[in-house]
């Protein structure tokens, strides 16, 4: 009979055990989807619509996409309780934090060479 993984385990010098559960928790970390986010955070997708100020199948909806844009996710994870962090990984280089990515410009921040352009709500 093959041993127990906690055998396996339990044979294993200290500091590797150490090091073995440390990349446990990291990977236990990992969220495999923003329906999982939402999950977590104990928020149902009615929850998350009215923070969004959406209907609830549009929730359902974004947490089924595999690409949107920035400022769609960071609203998501505002939506359920969070932040949400973007990091670079460069080889030969420490993590970059990029700040305000998918952030909507505010009338100041925007550019002076581009007007605001404002549109208007389609009629009901």
């Amino acid at each position: 009979m093959a041993p127990s993984l906690n055998d396996m385990l339990a044979e294993l010098p200290p500091e590797r055990q150490t090091g073995v559960e440390a990349r446990y928790q990291e990977l236990k970390q990992g969220v495999e989807g923003l329906r999982e986010l939402r999950q977590i955070a104990g928020q149902a997708q009615l929850e998350v619509a009215e923070a969004l100020n959406i209907k609830q199948p549009s929730v359902s909806k974004i947490g089924k996409q595999a690409d949107m844009y920035l400022s769609t996710l960071r609203s998501y994870v505002e939506a359920v309780g969070g932040k949400l962090e973007l990091v670079v990984k460069l080889p030969h280089h420490p993590a970059l934090h990029l700040e305000h990515l998918g952030d909507a410009l505010t009338e100041e921040a925007q550019p002076a060479s581009k007007p605001r352009v404002r549109r208007r709500a389609a009629a009901s």
